[in-house]
């Protein structure tokens, strides 16, 4: 595909009429010259697309700004996919409408993919939080680290479970990453990106990343990041976020081989531990509610117990997580529920 932009900034676009302004402003007003503003409209019932349309013909980088048109209202996952296939970018940054950037958070991106020939390069950023009359700011940063060693950028992506975000905004990307190996989001209203950003480690050979604030989150009441806010909670969303977890269970297999198997493979059963314990946490606005078994089956390892004991790294905190998956399901959840209070997530 041809390559006119050096970056495409994609925004997937739904009923963000009040926030888009902002959003718009910051991205139009990057130092970076060459960048092409990719937005996504996902069939909103407001005015974000008039909005956009308005800066296409006034903004002296109108002409920069396309705007394609879903068939239907398919969701922020799908919107994601879509930019992967439209994108005129060498590099890619996902933007989201009610968040902002810095000024010069693509400059300073971009030089680094430039210096190191990165595939990828993380900013860190802040989490604005904006509930009633409250703001809370918080800063997360990253070391100034460079990876360009085979398998170095996994390695440490796996070591500790927060080390890398689980977003998928905030880092610029070669394009081709996302083509060549077939990476998609999958269609879901919670932790579509988590599904994605979890392997994205395994496919990078050079990363970097950076202490700058290059990206600043609003976290508002009523967005799908909050969900577990809610009064009510469809149990069909959590399974389906199951079900795309499953498969990441299931990329394990071609993932064997590599030294960062047994960090990564309990990185995975301890996100299936963290819903475990959100759905305890929240029993009572789940509808229906979950039984025992289904909770206890969430903790059901790729590897088979016998597998468990033979890693030869991380052996004993794989093997917690996986007798979690074999006990009664009473006797599971019992278990969970005693370690999760522990760590304060139940």
């Amino acid at each position: 595909m041809e390559q006119p932009y050096d970056v495409t900034i994609g925004m997937p676009v739904y009923n963000v009429e009040k926030y888009i302004r902002g959003a718009m402003d910051s991205a139009l007003g990057q130092s970076f010259p060459n960048i092409e503003f990719l937005v996504v409209d996902d069939c909103g019932t407001d005015a974000s697309i008039d909005i956009v349309q308005e800066y296409q013909l006034s903004h002296p980088r109108g002409a920069a700004i396309r705007v394609v048109r879903q068939p239907h209202n398919m969701g922020v996952g799908m919107a994601r996919n879509r930019i992967i296939d439209e994108a005129k970018g060498k590099y890619l940054f996902f933007f989201d409408p009610d968040d902002e950037l810095m000024p010069k958070a693509i400059e300073t991106l971009h030089e680094q993919a430039l210096r190191y020939d990165a595939d990828i390069i993380y900013g860190s950023h802040e989490r604005v939080e904006l509930f009633g009359d409250m703001k809370k700011v918080t800063a997360f940063l990253y070391p100034s680290r460079q990876f360009l060693g085979e398998d170095d950028f996994p390695g440490y992506a796996y070591q500790r479970y927060e080390n890398i975000q689980a977003q998928t905004w905030n880092f610029l990307i070669k394009t081709e990453i996302y083509r060549r190996n077939k990476i998609r989001y999958k269609q879901l209203n919670f932790w579509e990106d988590f599904t994605t950003t979890i392997d994205l480690p395994t496919y990078i050979g050079r990363a970097v990343l950076l202490p700058d604030i290059t990206y600043r989150y609003y976290c508002r009441s009523g967005s799908l990041s909050n969900y577990q806010q809610r009064k009510h909670i469809d149990k069909q969303e959590i399974l389906k976020t199951i079900e795309a977890m499953a498969q990441v269970k299931q990329n394990s297999e071609r993932l064997r081989s590599k030294s960062y198997f047994p960090k990564r493979l309990y990185k995975v059963m301890l996100t299936h531990f963290y819903i475990a314990c959100a759905i305890l946490r929240q029993k009572g606005v789940i509808d229906p509610r979950f039984s025992n078994r289904e909770i206890r089956d969430l903790m059901l390892s790729p590897l088979s117990f016998r597998e468990t004991l033979c890693l030869h790294e991380w052996r004993f905190k794989n093997m917690s997580l996986s007798l979690l998956g074999i006990l009664p399901p009473w006797l599971s959840v019992v278990m969970m529920k005693l370690i999760g209070k522990e760590r304060r997530l139940v």
